[in-house]
């Protein structure tokens, strides 16, 4: 008997054509959209739900913040194993449904105690859907493709960031204006619950389409046995997936490092940045948000297609490590106007920084997902993109905000210095992402050498 020999990652089967690749991109990007305005409209519905259930801010930063992020983060990890050895397509349908329906049963909580349950739902829906998607397009995109995919992917975070304040403003104020609403079974309604059921109702729908996506067949690591059929391994044990990291921990250390530092300055400036408008420039609430949301939107979304769009083209020139040098040159860049935008004198000049600093703020990150993905072998894909996540959102979501707020607290003592804060952070986090990278660049070149001979 012939032993079995390992076939490359295009002779298993060709990838899916184009327009079936792009059309699953199409909806993994809507989902990733409907994730980030389902978790994220509670910021304009502080107001009416502090009134309703009588809760301080600090309650109401449990559900906004602790009661979603920390479970979310937890999840990912046993969820992502699941996509590694079933069907990424279902998972992340059955928690797009699980996702919509929590968000809607937010707007049938009548206590504090059931928002806080709902919230935990909706964050343990989510946690389904990225590690799956990173999956799942590094098996619909050749290795030349997959960084400007997963970029597109990534425009998720600008579109549903950005909506979120949109739409949700606009949902309250239809519902506010419309008077009363009763539904079955529930009784009145507030407008910021019926804010919530129109927000999270669409998922339902997108759910059915993503039901008929098929599958894209897994590749890199399949096995051709005899010249017969071809037999995909079982997912590897956690053992196997500790050595494999433990084996190129410089070059892992690198991507997740450096996301997970450079997530600190993201997150801390997107939450702080618009207070700073208020408070040093006296700037309207609704003003600085809408234009800061505006600059999000759209320097944000530019930021996150010419971080991908630039992966290949070094490539091309023989870079290997193109995506890390990506990432080293965005974290170079974004300390300007970081510091900058911050130190600003005049409220115009502090809007027109906000775009670069949005801009970088979003180049980086799918660009990081793809260095991951490269040097990731295929059926340890989703756990390793989860473990990315768990880190840049451990450190980002539950460290970015806190830590501004702590500079401006302990270190300047004044609330009218927090502009300080804002800038001091990039000097801190910066260079630290910058080494990171740099100690991880050969690395990383060992690693995609190393995959790309085993699926030679």
């Amino acid at each position: 008997m012939t032993a079995p020999q390992p076939t490359g990652e295009g002779a298993a089967a060709d990838y899916p054509a184009a327009g079936t690749a792009n059309y699953a991109l199409m909806l993994l990007l809507l989902a990733y959209i409907l994730s980030f305005i389902d978790r994220n409209v509670m910021a304009v519905l502080i107001g009416p739900i502090r009134a309703d259930f009588a809760i301080s801010d600090f309650q109401y930063s449990l559900l906004h913040g602790f009661a979603f992020s920390m479970f979310y983060i937890v999840m990912g990890l046993p969820i992502a194993r699941l996509a590694d050895r079933h069907s990424r397509k279902w998972i992340i349908t059955s928690g797009l449904v699980a996702w919509s329906v929590m968000t809607c049963l937010c707007g049938a909580a009548r206590s504090f105690g059931g928002l806080f349950l709902a919230r935990v739902g909706v964050g343990v829906g989510e946690a389904t859907l990225s590690p799956s998607a990173y999956s799942m397009l590094g098996d619909l995109f050749p290795r030349e493709k997959l960084a400007r995919a997963l970029a597109v992917y990534s425009l998720g975070i600008t579109l549903g960031g950005g909506l979120a304040y949109v739409v949700g403003g606009a949902v309250y104020a239809w519902f506010a204006q419309s008077g009363p609403v009763t539904l079955p079974l529930l009784g009145e309604m507030r407008p910021w619950q019926m804010t919530f059921i129109a927000v999270g109702a669409p998922g339902l729908l997108l759910a059915v389409l993503l039901g008929f996506l098929p599958e894209p067949a897994r590749r890199g690591g399949a096995v051709a046995v005899a010249g017969s059929a071809v037999v995909e391994p079982s997912t590897p044990e956690l053992g196997a997936i500790f050595r494999h990291l433990r084996a190129h921990a410089r070059g892992y250390l690198a991507p997740i490092g450096a996301a997970s530092v450079l997530s600190i300055l993201g997150y801390g400036t997107m939450a702080w940045y618009p207070e700073f408008l208020m408070r040093s420039f006296a700037m309207p609430r609704a003003e600085a948000g809408s234009q800061f949301g505006l600059m999000f939107l759209i320097a944000g979304s530019l930021g996150a297609l010419a971080g991908g769009w630039s992966v290949e083209p070094l490539r091309r020139r023989g870079y290997a490590d193109a995506p890390l040098r990506i990432v080293l040159l965005v974290a170079a860049l974004w300390m300007v106007p970081a510091i900058a935008g911050p130190l600003s004198t005049t409220p115009e000049q502090a809007i027109w920084w906000a775009a670069p600093i949005v801009f970088f703020l979003n180049a980086h990150f799918g660009v990081g997902v793809a260095a991951v993905q490269f040097m990731t072998p295929n059926r340890m894909r989703a756990q390793v993109s989860a473990l990315m996540l768990f880190f840049t959102n451990l450190f980002g979501l539950a460290f970015g905000p806190s830590a501004v707020a702590m500079l401006t607290d302990f270190l300047f003592g004044n609330d009218l210095d927090l502009r300080y804060a804002l800038a001091l952070l990039p000097v801190l986090v910066g260079p630290l992402a910058i080494a990171l990278v740099l100690q991880g660049l050969s690395g990383y070149r060992q690693a995609i050498s190393e995959e790309m001979q085993k699926q030679a």
